[in-house]
């Protein structure tokens, strides 16, 4: 039997699964507010905050760590790489601690995966399709300038396991479809699937795009400027804006969409303008897509904890529904997408690649 240790840390939550084969025997979900990481002043530096909530959750349902071979992880912020399994090595460690191409909650993945398996003899650590996957069009790079190229950073994982969940739900081979996925969490990316690769999507980290519980999406790009220039704020301050403390924190003062949400069922008219402002602007990007996509659209797909928000999916119906049917997938499938990876690993069904940037 193959024991398998699934972590997911996301911007305001760490996931984490057991799995013995196919069987999930533990799954947990630790909520983060805003207040709880306000005072770590770099992602990185949750590390031993993160880690020690698994072990103690671990120890506390009485699953023995050491018994766990294989530890795979979401990826995290290194150069763009193709959709795979990747076996975690220094370089890929380095580079996450760097935050080559910027710091998320996604860089714990691979240091909690390597970092777990190093204390068990015999483990071994993985990481797949990490939110770094690139398969965007040439055309789809080019931004307004030449000293600025668009990236692929977006939640790859789960997109995919979404992807291809709902095309065996039909019927259909994922890689016959065209689709339009939305994850809706934290962060917020909505990709254009065009026959199994993702040729389009926003850059979900750093400043495209819907904005969501705690990031700011796409801003205006003058006031943008004459805040960086205007000398009242430091970079990490206007980092924070972009990343952090923008979206719902800004407007409503929380990152928890369902604290928004029941506020808005309440007759909080300020909840309920923010609310819809999100939602109309997933709609938009999904109809952005729905151009990459030449109209060709078999489905739009909602996913993340968002989906549980039943408003939502009404309003995407009634704004984008003309382009092709809705369908609302709540929650996340990245726990069990990381350990079916990693059981394929197990049984030798693949090889996993190489990290060499």
């Amino acid at each position: 039997m193959h024991r398998i240790l699934a972590i997911n840390p996301g911007s305001t939550s760490t996931k984490f699964a057991v799995y013995f084969d196919t069987e999930c025997v533990l799954n947990k979900t630790i909520r983060h507010s805003f207040n709880d990481l306000l005072h770590y002043e770099n992602i990185i530096d949750q590390f031993d905050f993160r880690k020690g909530l698994i072990i103690d959750v671990l120890t506390e349902e009485g699953i023995e760590v050491v018994s766990i071979k294989y530890i795979i992880a979401c990826g995290g912020l290194t150069y763009p790489v193709e959709s795979g399994i990747y076996r975690v090595n220094n370089r890929m460690l380095q580079h996450v601690r760097d935050g080559v191409t910027g710091q998320h909650a996604s860089n714990l993945g691979p240091l909690l995966a390597s970092n777990i398996a190093l204390q068990i003899p015999a483990a071994q650590a993985f990481i797949a399709d990490p939110v770094v996957t690139d398969e965007l069009e040439d055309i789809a790079r080019v931004s307004g300038h030449s000293k600025f190229e668009r990236r692929s950073i977006f939640h790859a994982l789960n997109q995919k396991a979404i992807a291809r969940s709902h095309a065996k739900k039909v019927g259909k081979n994922y890689e016959g479809l065209n689709l339009i996925v939305a994850h809706l969490g934290g962060g917020i990316s909505v990709g254009a699937h065009n026959k199994g690769r993702v040729i389009d999507v926003n850059n979900a980290l750093n400043g495209e795009g819907p904005f969501s519980p705690e990031r700011s999406g796409t801003l205006p790009a003058g006031q943008l400027i004459e805040i960086c220039f205007s000398g009242r704020y430091s970079k990490r301050e206007v980092d924070r804006m972009v990343l952090g403390e923008g979206g719902f924190v800004s407007f409503m003062g929380t990152n928890n969409a369902r604290e928004v949400e029941d506020l808005a069922k309440e007759g909080n008219e300020k909840a309920r303008f923010y609310q819809e402002a999100l939602f109309y602007q997933v709609a938009k990007t999904i109809g952005e897509m729905a151009v990459v996509l030449d109209g060709k659209v078999d489905a739009i797909l909602l996913t993340g904890g968002l989906a549980f928000n039943k408003s939502i999916e009404r309003y995407i119906k009634g704004k984008a529904g003309f382009i092709a049917p809705v369908y609302s997938y709540p929650g996340e499938d990245e726990l069990e997408a990381l350990a079916m990876n990693a059981l394929r690993v197990a049984r030798g069904e693949v090889e996993p690649k190489v990290y060499d940037k």
